[in-house]
C-alpha cells in the first residue's frame, strides 16, 4: 500500500510508458519473465497497476495466452458467440460475422467439437479470427504468430495489413526478430521490468539481441561449452573449440575471416567403425537455421580409437554476420543413422561488420557497363 516492497517481492513492471496512435504497431521485446505478459494483463484490464494509469480508446482484442477466454466444455461456434458478445457484440451483428470468423479459422469440422480437444495450433487459429474479424480498435498479440504453418501466419499477417488500414493499433510480443521488425513502428524492449528502451525497431532489436548474446555467454563458467550433450559408450567428445588460422584457441572471430571448429574425440569402440560422419547444423540467435550439412559423408575422417583425435572444419571467409551463433552436431554412422554423440548450441561470437545490417557479409563488386 506505501509502495515500498516486501522481502522477495519485486516489481514485476516499473516506470514503463509509451502512447500508441491508430494505426500504428508498438513490438514488445524482452526475454523470459522481463514482464512483457504483466505488461498486457495491466493493458487488457486484467490486472490492476499499483501506481500510474492506462487510459485505452476503443475495443480491445487481446491473446494473451492460447485459447484465453475460451471455455473448454463448449465447442468452438459456441466460443465464438460467448467471446463476441463479451465484446459487446449483438446476436446479430455475430451471425453477420460468423462464416468469416470460421472460414479464417480453418479447422474444418473441429468447429463443433469442444475446445478441450483442440491442438494449440487449433486454439490459436480459432482464438486469431474472432480478435481479428470482429475489428478491434486495440488488438493485442503475445506470442501468436509462432504457432501454426507458412500458410496460417501469412495469413495472419495479411490480417494485420488490413485491419492496420482501418486505423488498428496493435501491440505485438514476440521472440522472433524478423516480425518485430517487418510490423513495428516502434519497439518497447523490456529488461527486469523496466523500460530499457523505447523508440526505433533497429535500434530497440539491436540492443536486445546483444544483450541476450552476452547473457549466453556468460551463462557458464566455460563460455564456449554452453551446451547439452548426448553421450555414448562408443565415443567421448573431449574438447570442443575454435581456432584462429594460425590454430590458436578463440572465443570470438571477425566476420568474413577464416578459422576453424574443432572436434576432440576419442573412440572407445574396437574394432573401429570405418563409416562415421558428422551432421553439422548452425543456428542464428533467434533459432532460424543458417547452414545445414552432413560433413565428409562416406569418407573415414575418424581415425582408431588408440588415441585422442582431432577433427577440424575449415571455414573459409566466414559470412554470417550475426552476434552469436550456435554449431549443433551428431557424430553418426551412415547406414544405419545411430547417433554415436550429439551435442547442442556450441557458441560462438561473432564481431559484425558495422557497414552490413544482414545477416551475411557478402564480397560484391559493381561492375558499370
Amino acid at each position: 500500500g506505501n509502495g515500498e516492497l516486501r522481502p522477495n517481492e519485486f516489481w514485476a513492471v516499473k516506470d514503463v510508458s509509451f502512447e500508441l496512435r491508430r494505426g500504428e504497431c508498438l513490438g514488445l521485446i524482452g526475454s523470459n519473465g522481463a514482464g512483457k505478459t504483466t505488461l498486457l494483463r495491466m493493458i487488457n484490464g486484467l490486472i490492476k497497476p499499483d501506481n500510474g494509469r492506462i487510459e485505452m480508446r476503443g475495443r480491445v482484442g487481446a491473446m494473451i495466452a492460447l485459447g484465453a477466454g475460451f471455455n473448454p466444455i463448449l465447442t468452438g461456434r459456441e466460443n465464438i458467440y460467448v467471446n463476441a458478445s463479451i465484446l459487446g457484440l449483438s446476436d446479430r451483428e455475430i451471425n453477420e460475422k460468423l462464416e468469416r470468423i470460421i472460414d479464417f479459422a480453418d479447422i474444418g469440422e473441429f468447429i463443433d467439437a469442444p475446445v478441450q480437444s483442440y491442438s494449440s495450433g487449433m486454439a490459436v487459429r480459432l482464438g486469431f479470427a474472432v480478435a481479428s474479424v470482429l475489428d478491434p480498435d486495440v488488438l493485442i498479440l503475445d506470442e501468436v504468430l509462432s504457432v501454426g504453418d507458412m500458410n496460417f501466419q501469412a495469413k495472419c499477417l495479411n490480417a494485420l495489413s488490413s485491419l492496420r488500414k482501418k486505423g488498428t493499433a496493435f501491440i505485438l510480443v514476440s521472440h522472433y526478430m524478423p516480425v518485430i521488425a517487418q510490423q513495428s513502428t516502434s519497439v518497447l524492449y523490456l529488461k527486469s521490468g523496466n523500460n530499457e528502451f523505447c523508440g526505433d525497431p533497429g535500434e530497440a532489436i539491436s540492443r536486445y539481441t546483444a544483450h541476450m548474446a552476452e547473457k549466453t555467454i556468460k551463462a557458464n563458467s566455460n563460455p564456449i561449452f554452453l551446451c547439452e550433450e548426448f553421450k555414448t559408450e562408443k565415443i567421448n567428445i573431449e574438447a570442443i573449440d575454435f581456432l584462429d588460422k594460425h590454430g590458436s584457441k578463440v572465443q570470438i572471430v571477425n566476420v568474413g575471416e577464416d578459422f576453424y571448429f574443432s572436434v576432440k574425440y576419442r573412440l572407445l569402440e574396437n574394432p573401429a567403425p570405418k563409416n562415421l560422419y558428422i551432421d553439422l547444423v548452425i543456428y542464428g540467435f533467434d533459432g532460424s537455421m543458417l547452414f545445414h550439412a552432413p560433413i565428409c559423408k562416406s569418407g573415414a575422417i575418424f581415425q582408431s580409437s588408440v588415441k585422442q583425435n582431432e577433427y577440424r572444419l575449415k571455414f573459409v571467409r566466414f559470412p554470417i554476420n550475426e552476434d552469436v551463433i550456435f554449431f549443433s552436431f551428431a557424430i553418426m554412422e551412415e547406414e544405419t543413422h545411430e547417433i554415436y554423440a550429439w551435442v547442442e548450441r556450441v557458441s560462438l561470437k561473432i564481431r559484425k561488420d558495422g557497414l552490413q545490417t544482414g545477416r551475411t557479409k557478402l564480397d560484391v563488386e559493381w561492375i558499370s557497363l
